[in-house]
């Protein structure tokens, strides 16, 4: 059983994480505001501000989320679900990466499929762990769904800027 001292660092750990990730991202989109707002968008592209509050509450979410797994049956026992969850992780800084820095809109796409797949392989493996822990990473799997139609469509409107 773990203390109430090693869960807090271990909440501490992964709210960390998350938001290095999320950090690591907004370096990318430095100038996303910008660039996102002069494309073409389809007509039910959300507004630029949106993007900013629903990750913050996302990337919450999903640190609350692995610190669950994590706490309840610690590392070794749910190395495959927290992998996945790391796993994930990274396909998902590197879509803002390929996306915003370097305007690779068909490999932010290839990305953000495989990064889908990696939430949904995420939320099957922290089903067996803690159901709390996996209805916590289903706004994150919509989101994304979203953002993954989202990219599609902003990359065919506009190949000559993210050929």
């Amino acid at each position: 059983m773990l203390s109430k001292k090693q869960q807090i660092i271990g909440l501490i750990i992964c709210l960390v994480i998350s938001f290095v990730v999320a950090a690591a991202g907004a370096v990318a989109s430095i100038q996303a505001a910008e660039f996102y707002a002069n494309m073409l968008q389809p007509q039910w592209s959300p507004p630029g501000w949106v993007f900013g509050p629903v990750w913050t509450v996302l990337y919450g979410m999903m640190a609350l989320a692995a610190w669950l797994v994590w706490r309840l049956d610690g590392f070794i026992a749910a190395r495959a679900a927290l992998s996945l969850y790391l796993l994930q992780l990274v396909f998902n800084v590197l879509w803002s990466w390929l996306f915003f820095a370097w305007h690779l809109g068909a490999l932010a796409f290839i990305d953000i499929v495989l990064l889908w797949v990696s939430i949904l392989f995420t939320i099957l493996s922290f089903r067996h762990h803690s159901k709390l822990a996996m209805y916590l990473l289903v706004p994150y799997l919509l989101w994304v769904s979203f953002a993954a139609v989202l990219n599609f469509s902003m990359w065919q409107l506009n190949p000559t800027i993210l050929g």
